[in-house]
């Protein structure tokens, strides 16, 4: 079980959404201090969550993510050196550790665990706070694996603030690299007149039945709303006038953020693009209805895709 990350004076009116409602502790304003940091992670009663090659480390009966302190954590610690700093959890540092350096039997013995699972697939296992927690942990050590080296002067970087910052070793060139999110946009396109349909589409790849939400990345130079109305021209030819934000959603895998908005067409002509999308269609809320009855799946499970329809199909016309 991890910690217990719970703000009693927080309270929270957004949708519940998994991978967000952490409630860490970030402690932004310590973490730049490297006696903090080493302190904090020498702890006793320190927490150390080890991933490899960004799936959690399992055990237990039900099995459940690795959590280690003590003699375990500090035996980790000696054989991989560093950990990136996730935040405080009271007066407990916790923290994660990547093992992907080691072959994933030497990770699973070192950490006492008994094999590696995504945490994608623990969906419905977790409380939101852990969900959260595991997956801020995996986008947070992918970064720093995949940022070893400067991309401007070739020269490795050296880990700062616990983990939150780079810095190019070359002094001459000393860029500071931070990690970057990457935004898309997913939205729940709605036709304007009588009866209200919903614009569902099937992605290059899905099985035949399998309809989504669209869904794509903002491009420089473009609002969040500008990227949903691009997105469904390009890729379903609908035209898209008022655009609505419902909510977003953490999606650290390896390091996005998904904000999902409600879409209003001007026009219901649907000519897909051949490239992302290979059929397009629109459902009323009788034939959203049926073919969630007949085995349709009503988006991802742990997906923002899943509130956005939901919302619509529990609404009247």
């Amino acid at each position: 079980m991890l910690p217990t990350m719970i703000d009693h004076h927080i309270v929270l009116h957004e949708p519940s959404l998994t991978y967000c409602g952490g409630w860490l502790d970030r402690a932004s304003d310590r973490r730049t201090d490297p006696v903090w940091i080493e302190a904090t992670l020498t702890a006793p009663e320190a927490r150390l969550i080890p991933m490899w090659h960004d799936q959690c480390l399992m055990a237990g009966t039900p099995q459940a993510p690795v959590v280690l302190a003590g003699g375990r954590a500090d035996a980790v610690r000696q054989v991989l050196g560093g950990a990136v700093f996730l935040g405080m959890d009271g007066d407990t540092g916790v923290f994660a550790v990547d093992l992907s350096a080691l072959a994933e039997s030497e990770a699973v013995d070192l950490a006492g665990a008994e094999r590696v699972l995504d945490v994608r697939a623990l969906v419905g296992t977790l409380a939101p706070s852990e969900a959260s927690t595991l997956a801020y942990a995996r986008g947070l050590l992918h970064w720093n694996r995949h940022q070893g080296f400067c991309g401007a002067c070739g020269a490795a970087t050296l880990s700062r603030n616990g983990g939150h910052v780079r810095v190019c070793s070359d002094g001459r060139c000393g860029r500071l690299f931070f990690p970057r999110i990457e935004p898309a946009v997913i939205m729940l396109v709605e036709s304007a007149g009588a009866p209200r349909r919903c614009l569902l589409a099937r992605h290059k790849g899905s099985a035949v039945g399998g309809y989504s939400t669209l869904a794509g990345f903002v491009e420089i130079g473009e609002s969040l709303e500008d990227a949903v109305r691009r997105e469904v021209a390009e890729e379903a030819g609908v035209p898209v006038e008022a655009v609505t934000y419902v909510a977003s959603q953490a999606w650290p895998f390896p390091s996005g953020l998904m904000v999902g908005f409600r879409a209003t067409a001007t026009a219901e002509t649907v000519a897909v693009d051949g490239e992302e999308l290979v059929e397009a269609r629109w459902f009323t809320r009788a034939e959203l209805a049926a073919h969630v009855a007949s085995g349709g799946r009503l988006g991802r499970e742990d997906s923002i895709d899943r509130l956005l329809l939901r919302g619509w199909l529990e609404e009247s016309d």
